[in-house]
């Protein structure tokens, strides 16, 4: 019997099958590798530009905002943010189906996995809304970008933290208890780099010093390095799953 090129067989075949590991290697590299990039960029092509601060001291390194937002730097960023912004919306959903089968009769829990959800959403958003419009464009609009990204992302990590520590009480699996204690460590080195930033960003403001600001920058980036790795985590929590990508089963008729 002859088939057409689309036969039921073929229809009922995944379009796209990857492994979720891969999935999630994937989705962190893409901002990782052009923050880097941006980074290297501005310091080998636009150094004086990107490490300029209105104290005008000594600075040796750029803020992340002043990195991303020179030509070609901006839409090396936005491209890359452009991509994993998508696959990011997919994972949390993923977790937000994932916490509510693991929490069907825990109340408590449940209504924690609804605010991890709006806490991940808005953490993505706000990456968007910095991201899409630079400090150099609206800088008013990037900075409230920016305070978004960082507050919905410290209260996602904790609120994460604390239903994982459920997870690690009620179930045995090793790999969940050692997600979980990645992302207790993660979440206190990124919280404590937060507030090192902050220090170094205000006395920066305050008094002007030479190199201050520099070690405001460092401390920036290993913030952003930390969410990163806080969202790698799901290399565990998902490392047997797939991502499918198939066609709709069409509606058989008699």
């Amino acid at each position: 019997m002859l088939q057409g090129p689309y036969s039921s067989l073929d229809r009922d075949r995944p379009l796209i099958r990857l492994p979720f590991t891969d999935f999630a290697v994937g989705t962190v590299l893409l901002p990782l590798v052009g923050l880097i990039g941006c980074l290297f960029i501005s310091l080998m092509y636009h150094f004086e530009d990107s490490t300029y601060t209105h104290c005008q001291v000594s600075n040796y390194l750029p803020s992340i905002s002043s990195a991303i937002s020179r030509v070609p730097e901006r839409y090396i960023w936005r491209c890359c943010i452009g991509l994993h912004s998508a696959p990011r919306y997919l994972v949390t959903a993923a977790y937000f189906s994932f916490y509510r089968c693991r929490f069907a009769k825990r109340l408590p829990e449940l209504l924690l996995s609804g605010l991890a959800l709006l806490c991940s959403l808005a953490e993505n958003s706000g990456l968007l809304l910095l991201t899409y419009v630079a400090s150099t464009e609206t800088y008013s609009v990037h900075k409230n970008g920016f305070i978004v990204f960082i507050a919905s992302s410290l209260l996602h990590m904790l609120v994460t933290c604390r239903l994982w520590h459920v997870i690690r009480k009620h179930y045995v699996n090793p790999e969940e208890i050692t997600s979980y204690r990645w992302k207790l460590r993660l979440f206190v080195f990124n919280v404590s780099c937060c507030l090192i930033a902050a220090y170094f960003f205000r006395r920066h403001n305050k008094y002007c010093e030479a190199g201050v600001y520099t070690l405001f920058a460092f401390f920036e980036y290993l913030v952003v390095f930390s969410n990163m790795a806080f969202h790698m985590t799901a290399f565990w929590d998902f490392g047997s799953k797939e991502v499918i990508v198939a066609m709709p089963p069409e509606d058989k008729r008699y």
